[in-house]
């Protein structure tokens, strides 16, 4: 049975991807770095050894919420933790 994203964690990357997807394309990709920071560490946690896939930035919403689950869900990782990452992500977005 999977277990679900701690409620702060799903209303954060809820307003993540949110506002991940107001960015014009330019944009998206001139912060996509830190995005893909954040996506390797996570799959590192869970999966080490195993690139995450460039699919480009339309895709990194949904790769960092697949590698937030994982990371929690193997107790990898806290809540306050990820609240923390997408915050910081959150705030660095023009």
């Amino acid at each position: 049975m999977a277990t679900r994203l701690p409620a702060e964690v799903a209303d954060d990357l809820t307003r993540l991807v949110r506002r991940w997807h107001q960015l014009p394309l330019d944009q998206a990709l001139s912060v996509s770095a830190p995005v893909r920071t954040l996506l390797e560490r996570y799959a590192d946690l869970v999966h080490p050894g195993i690139p995450v896939p460039e699919l480009g930035p339309a895709a990194l919403p949904d790769q960092l919420t697949v590698l937030a689950y994982d990371a929690l869900a193997a107790s990898r990782i806290t809540a306050a933790d990820v609240v923390g990452d997408l915050g910081e992500l959150r705030r660095a977005l023009p």
